[in-house]
């Protein structure tokens, strides 16, 4: 699912190619990618209007999962935010968005095995994963 008419995929996109090109060599990748990922969390801070909206939690654990492989003995963690965000892109999937769906203050219903095979299981969907997940017993539809 390409949402190239959204402003969010055309950050994550910029995002994936400048972390591409940290884990091809060009080092500075990282740290342009970086300063990206906090211009988008100010961004979407101010577009949501507050800073516990979920679009805003991604953001921010995305730039802690950014910021742990800055130092040089972690950098080979960097493929895991390379390959996520590729899979964001070209697929709509946001596996870190999934997880904080799960926190305790992001769900309305208690957790259990049913719930976190929703919520990894379910196909992407436009918005975000706690607004598409299906019910308990459903297939399709929304909560």
């Amino acid at each position: 699912m390409l949402m190239y008419k959204e402003v969010s995929w055309w950050f994550w996109l910029a995002a994936a190619a400048l972390l591409s090109l940290g884990v091809s060599g060009w080092t500075s990748g990282f740290y342009a990618a970086t300063v990206l990922v906090v211009f988008q969390l100010i961004y979407f801070a101010i577009k949501e209007g507050r800073f516990s909206a979920f679009p805003v939690h991604i953001r921010m654990a995305f730039l802690v999962v950014m910021i742990v492989p800055l130092w040089g003995p972690l950098r080979f963690l960097f493929w895991i935010p390379v390959i996520g965000i590729w899979v964001l892109v070209l697929t709509g999937y946001c596996f870190l968005a999934r997880l904080l769906s799960l926190m305790p203050w992001n769900r309305s219903e208690p957790l259990s095995a049913s719930l976190i095979k929703r919520t990894f299981l379910t196909p992407p969907v436009k918005g975000n994963i706690l607004q598409g997940l299906p019910g308990e017993g459903t297939s399709k539809g929304r909560a």
